[in-house]
């Protein structure tokens, strides 16, 4: 399920990514890779690390069907999807924050509950290596935060509790031994 997505155990993904200094065609053929490899795995966010580059890179494709309010109207119209974060950073956070299960395509068939702002303020180059600002709600906030988490190195398994950590402590074990295996 996972092909090329390194797993939990996978010393790369602990790495701090590094600045793109240029958007060139090498990070965009990244970048499309990325997409290829996280429809593949029918995930809606990667970042470099878990393909195992070190380049401050991730990739995005929130379905507007699944990332709406309560009434059903979409967090983030105009969004156009798929989009591409290079040298991406958080610039604002709301206050308010929320609280969902969140998996991750490193940690298959595992779920946790996070705790997010529930808003944020992204800046970013997109593909052709124009800044942008987007502010974001929603999954598409979560999304945005869970991958810059990976670009700097914070996986899944440090937002589990104490007891999150006990309860799947087997399958983590699992997951470290089969990424030495992949190695």
């Amino acid at each position: 399920m996972t092909g090329s997505v390194c797993i939990y155990g996978n010393p790369v993904l602990r790495k701090k990514s590094e600045l793109v200094t240029a958007v060139t065609d090498d990070i965009r053929a990244l970048a499309d890779r990325m997409l290829g490899i996280m429809y593949a795995a029918e995930g809606i966010g990667l970042a470099a690390e878990q393909i195992g580059q070190t380049e401050s890179v991730f990739v995005l494709d929130v379905p507007a069907r699944v990332d709406q309010d309560k009434e059903g109207r979409p967090n983030n119209p105009g969004v156009k999807m798929p989009q591409v974060f290079i040298n991406p950073e958080i610039i604002g956070a709301s206050e308010e924050t929320a609280v969902a299960e969140e998996g991750c395509l490193s940690f298959p068939e595992l779920y946790v509950p996070v705790t997010r702002p529930a808003e944020v303020v992204v800046r970013y180059l997109d593909r052709d290596g124009n800044e942008q600002v987007l502010n974001a709600k929603g999954l598409l906030a979560r999304a945005i935060q869970h991958e810059l988490d990976h670009l700097n190195g914070v996986l899944l398994v440090d937002h589990m509790s104490v007891v999150a950590k006990l309860k799947n402590a087997l399958q983590l074990i699992k997951l470290k031994k089969q990424s030495r295996e992949n190695l």
